[in-house]
């Protein structure tokens, strides 16, 4: 009981960093009058890609690989089943969950007639709950491994996490001031798509420790899902239009200071 607890502390203050990026992001809104330009829209769209490529490789299915090793079971069912598993939900939530991506005007997921603000919110909410399994597992295992290593390795995730996170509160917030939605309520709606980090990654925690042995599979769960919102959403949106190079140039940023956050605090 101490055990799981101490998970879900640790878990709550890993996301609850994550979010605070999102927050203090929206918060822009308050001392910017314009939204973002599209050529640096695309860089954080790209970036946002790369660290969620590299932290799916070193921080979820690098370690599911080894626990699931540990336990003394195959890799590749819990491993390559919970990659696929969860790309599938996020593909079932993608279809079902009316959203709308910023600077688009058709709505995706089933019909509703929604503000165009809910709907823009959802569609952020939905990239942010794979980052929020990731960095609630990622410290869940940090408060079971009692070496360094773990620790800082979580810590290294949520870090790359909340740097493309605080643009990505401002990319909600921004756009909306700039479409008449006054600042406060752009702000708290910037803000809102960044709670389900700690929501998800408290309630993944604690499916994770409720069955034993699970973590493997959630760990490549929260992958898949990551991968599935880089390959469905963000590249292809860091790729419109002119300047794709832009777009490109960041994924690999991203990539490269993640990997570099994971290797220099993971070991």
């Amino acid at each position: 009981m101490e055990l799981i607890q101490k998970e879900l502390l640790y878990a709550a203050l890993g996301t609850g960093a994550t979010c605070l990026a999102t927050v203090l992001g929206a918060a822009m809104v308050f001392f910017f009058r314009h939204a973002m330009s599209h050529i640096l829209q695309k860089a954080f769209l790209g970036f946002a890609a790369g660290v969620m490529i590299a932290a799916s490789v070193w921080s979820l299915l690098i370690p599911a690989m080894e626990m699931a090793e540990a336990q003394g079971r195959g890799v590749l069912l819990p491993v390559g089943g919970g990659f696929v598993l969860g790309g599938a939900f996020l593909m079932l939530l993608d279809n079902i969950l009316p959203h709308l991506h910023i600077g688009s005007d058709e709505a995706e997921g089933l019909p509703a007639h929604w503000k165009r603000t809910t709907m823009i919110v959802l569609a952020v909410t939905l990239h942010n709950i794979p980052e929020g399994m990731a960095v609630g597992l990622s410290f869940s295992v940090a408060a079971q491994d009692p070496a360094p290593g773990a620790l800082a390795g979580a810590v290294a995730l949520a870090i790359g996490m909340g740097l493309q996170n605080f643009p990505e509160g401002a990319a909600v917030s921004l756009p909306m001031k700039s479409q008449g939605v006054p600042a406060g309520k752009a702000f708290l709606c910037g803000a809102a798509s960044g709670v389900v980090e700690p929501v998800f990654g408290l309630i993944t925690v604690l499916v994770a420790g409720s069955v034993g042995g699970m973590m493997p599979w959630v760990l490549s769960f929260a992958a898949g899902a990551m991968i599935y919102v880089v390959v469905e959403e963000l590249i292809p949106e860091a790729q419109l239009g002119e300047h794709s190079h832009a777009g490109t140039l960041s994924v690999m940023g991203g990539f490269l200071v993640m990997m570099l956050l994971d290797v220099l605090l993971g070991t």
